[in-house]
């Protein structure tokens, strides 16, 4: 079994930043890539950046690019959320997967396994 263990969330105002961590533990999987997900109440959870293992390529949904940036520490099994410019509508639980499959890394159903997730707010 892969865990997965979020932090660094918290409540922020307006214009402000926050750094997500994510540290992936457990047994040793295929990882093809590692994601960013929130989800904010009533809504369905959606796709925010990933970045792929081998290589390092990165993703952004267009709502978050040029301000939120993700990055990895493979020595340490850490992938990472830097998000700046945070906006109220980012307020969200931010939750980590990873994925052995190279399929679509904007779908939710790609990833096998998820964290607990992390509470952002962003204050106007």
């Amino acid at each position: 079994q892969v865990q997965l263990v979020e932090s660094g969330g918290g409540l922020v105002q307006a214009g402000g930043s926050l750094r997500l961590s994510c540290v992936a533990s457990g047994r040793s999987v295929s990882t093809y890539a590692m994601g960013w997900f929130r989800q904010a109440p009533g809504k369905e959870r959606e796709f925010v950046a990933a970045v792929i293992k081998s290589g390092g390529s990165t993703y952004y949904a267009d709502s978050v690019k040029g301000r939120f940036t993700i990055s990895r520490d493979e020595a340490k099994n850490t992938v990472f959320l830097q998000m700046n410019s945070l906006k109220p509508e980012d307020t969200a639980v931010y939750y980590c997967a990873l994925t052995s499959d190279p399929g679509s890394l904007f779908r939710t159903g790609t990833y096998d396994y998820w964290g607990q997730g992390t509470q952002v707010t962003v204050s106007s």
